[in-house]
């Protein structure tokens, strides 16, 4: 049987409206390679009218339907860095250290700039760790992770909660428990607000709120924020929570869905944490340091987990972020920077006639948008044994969409089992 390799570069598309794409202007020899020897087409992650987060469009593409399973995003970044929740009585959610007008809540920036370094950030999560509500029994648990990102916990010890609540995070609503990038939105922090008439929705919004309030107070006057202001650098004075989740879901695991043994290197915890949802053999890597290094690690980790999995999956970030910046060029040479010191690399340690290797998006992160879009991304399927090669010359959008055998999906969750008939 055929090892499969997954590559999931993290928000590389733009889409086909936005041409020319950053995979077209980039210089890609590695998945041109690739590209010879591949059959393939595009997809949606979720579907055409929804821009999906990171959590719904990895799912997506692992074949799981995001509507669905109808995860909140915290309970995945709780599970990332180790936190269990009591179910009931405590809530977990994804939050952003940001920077904020505290006399009139107005967002400045919601991610401090993309400046503040992880130590900083757990010195001011054990600020806030802890901290008691002063209401219904409250408390809150704040593990900062990776840069300006961060775990809450809001916990009741004797009131009961749920996670049928608002975003205080403006940037994002909630369709059910998946989570919607929004086109436009007031930039000032937003009350927590129930979205059912339950008490235990209510009480949690009034803990959130209590919470956001206090945080406020705390970190203005932080040691860390003062010296960040007196270097000139915007302080990290709020937490901005969303998806929040109040289960650790029963979900089918994924050997038992495909009967294939899975691994997955992932650097972020929301990665991490579905991989802890759906039983993968879990290899994590280093989040900092140069890139040939960076890049050398996940290559070895990848030959390793295929030694042991019949299929591995592998998340690499980079594109994304510039693409929320607006800033076309970094996106471009953050592609280039992959294909240089991953995808090269890779072709050169395994056989392309034993080993198939899927590239693809996990979302659009078209700088023009400068956030997700719900527009189709590319996928190529490579293996010297296909019995027909698609006409492609590069891995880009447009090659995909037009050219690809497998046309254009509307749903990403139908991809993977349609890849996996074609190799049978």
């Amino acid at each position: 049987m055929v090892k499969i390799l997954l590559v999931v570069i993290d928000g590389a598309a733009d889409g086909i409206r936005f041409r020319p794409t950053s995979l077209e202007l980039a210089y890609t020899p590695g998945l041109d390679v690739l590209a010879q020897y591949a059959v393939g087409g595009c997809f949606h992650p979720i579907d055409p009218n929804i821009p999906p987060e990171s959590d719904a469009a990895v799912f997506s593409i692992l074949g799981y339907d995001p509507k669905y399973i109808n995860i909140g995003r915290g309970i995945l970044e709780a599970l990332g860095v180790g936190i269990k929740i009591r179910e009931g009585y405590e809530v977990a959610f994804r939050a952003n250290f940001a920077t904020i007008d505290p006399s009139t809540l107005r967002i400045l920036d919601r991610r401090v700039g993309r400046n503040l370094s992880s130590e900083e950030a757990k010195e001011l999560a054990k600020a806030l760790d802890g901290m008691e509500l002063e209401v219904y029994d409250g408390y809150a648990r704040v593990v900062a992770t990776v840069g300006h990102r961060a775990v809450v916990i809001i916990g009741s010890r004797s009131r009961r909660l749920n996670a049928n609540v608002s975003n205080t995070d403006p940037a994002y609503a909630r369709e059910g428990r998946i989570s919607v990038a929004l086109k436009s939105f007031e930039s000032t922090v937003s009350p927590c607000r129930p979205l059912d008439d339950s008490e235990e929705a209510r009480t949690t919004c009034e803990l959130v709120n209590v919470f956001t309030s206090k945080a406020i107070d705390i970190l203005e006057k932080h040691i860390v924020n003062i010296e960040r202001a007196e270097k000139g650098l915007l302080k990290a004075n709020v937490l901005l929570l969303r998806d929040a989740e109040d289960r650790i879901p029963s979900i089918q695991p994924i050997k038992e869905v495909y009967g294939k043994s899975f691994g997955i290197i992932a650097e972020m915890p929301v990665e991490i944490g579905i991989g802890v949802l759906l039983g993968m053999d879990i290899s994590r890597v280093s989040i900092s340091g140069a890139p040939e290094d960076m890049y050398r690690e996940r290559v070895e980790k990848t030959l390793e987990l295929l030694n042991r999995n019949d299929v591995v999956y592998v998340h690499l970030k980079g594109p994304d972020e510039p693409g929320h910046d607006g800033d076309k060029k970094r996106k471009v040479m953050s592609i280039e920077t992959i294909d240089r010191y991953y995808i090269q690399p890779l072709i050169k340690s395994v056989d392309l006639n034993n080993v198939v290797v899927i590239v693809t998006s996990d979302h659009c992160t078209p700088p023009e948008l400068k956030a997700h879009s719900g527009d189709a991304v590319p996928f190529i399927v490579a293996h010297k044994r296909l019995k027909k090669f698609d006409e492609f010359t590069r891995f880009t959008e447009a090659e995909c969409c037009t050219k690809g055998s497998f046309g254009v999906f509307e749903n990403g969750y139908m991809v993977l089992s349609k890849i996996f008939s074609l190799l049978k």
